[in-house]
């Protein structure tokens, strides 16, 4: 008899266990998010999908850089104490790490904000006043990349898929297959890469290569001399390809074709109609 209840308690036990893992964790590196930058294909997509995925039942964390034309008094931003504090190097110089928060109450949804003075409080998104594409947007990038990755470490969240928008979040998928792997926090998370038609068309710095590299990411693992390479090395360390746009190079399809990658197909209609939350999300669970 007590055998049998033993073995009662313990497959109760199995059960509560499996029921706490079924939520599955998806993380979203977005560039924009709607309303803390003007609506926009990438924006909506950044304010809409999160909350989509929320609405099918899995745990969402999203974070997007905090540019300085965003007003922190009207979005209510606030700094989060115990994620602040430390410091990126990046070409030798220490840059410090603030992280930020802000509630899109109608979503009950979260946004974090990777912030920096030297990086993201100039009012130009990617340019500056006569439309140049900053200098050092090679360096916001690094910035951004390593800044969500350390801060969903402090979190002690471990998602299972992490889901990059924009371009400027193009070095996580090189980040996570290269230097964080071995970390139990991303052990099991696999890359979901949306590509917007949002390349850069101008060349980024010689040495951005040199500049990206850290831990076991090493200046030969990547090409990033331009907006295609950054591309195409965010897709070489990828799981799965989303198609987020009808602007994107034919030649960045190839090549993930070519790496025979799930790539899911471009759907105006779903997109319009919010139904695409659907498709991304059986895209996640395949992947």
């Amino acid at each position: 008899m007590g055998n049998s209840k033993n073995y009662s308690y313990l497959c109760l036990i199995i059960i509560f266990i499996n029921m706490g893992e079924t939520a599955q964790k998806v993380l979203f590196v977005n560039s924009e998010i709607y309303p803390y930058l003007p609506e926009s294909p990438i924006a909506n997509m950044g304010r809409y999908l999160p909350q989509g995925i929320q609405e099918r039942k899995k745990e969402i964390r999203s974070f997007m850089p905090r540019y300085g034309c965003i007003n922190e008094r009207r979005n209510q931003l606030h700094e989060v104490i115990r994620l602040s504090g430390m410091n990126i190097i990046i070409g030798d110089v220490d840059r410090p790490l603030v992280i930020k928060v802000a509630s899109i109450s109608a979503a009950r949804m979260q946004v974090y904000f990777i912030d920096n003075e030297d990086y993201f409080r100039r009012k130009g998104v990617y340019e500056d006043s006569e439309g140049k594409f900053f200098r050092d947007n090679d360096e916001r990038a690094i910035f951004f990349a390593r800044g969500v990755m350390e801060t969903v470490k402090k979190l002690r969240w471990a998602p299972d898929i992490i889901h990059c928008q924009g371009w400027i979040s193009q070095l996580v998928p090189a980040y996570l297959k290269k230097v964080y792997k071995g970390d139990p926090i991303f052990a099991s998370s696999k890359i979901v890469l949306s590509l917007c038609g949002d390349t850069p068309e101008c060349d980024f710095p010689e040495n951005f290569a040199k500049k990206a590299a850290f831990g076991g990411l090493k200046e030969e693992d990547v090409k990033l001399s331009n907006g295609m390479e950054l591309a195409e090395t965010a897709i070489r360390y990828s799981d799965g390809v989303i198609l987020a746009s009808d602007k994107v190079a034919p030649g960045l399809v190839e090549y993930a074709k070519s790496l025979s990658l799930p790539v899911l197909p471009y759907n105006a209609e779903s997109i319009a109609d919010g139904s695409c939350a659907d498709d991304y999300n059986a895209f996640y669970d395949k992947i």
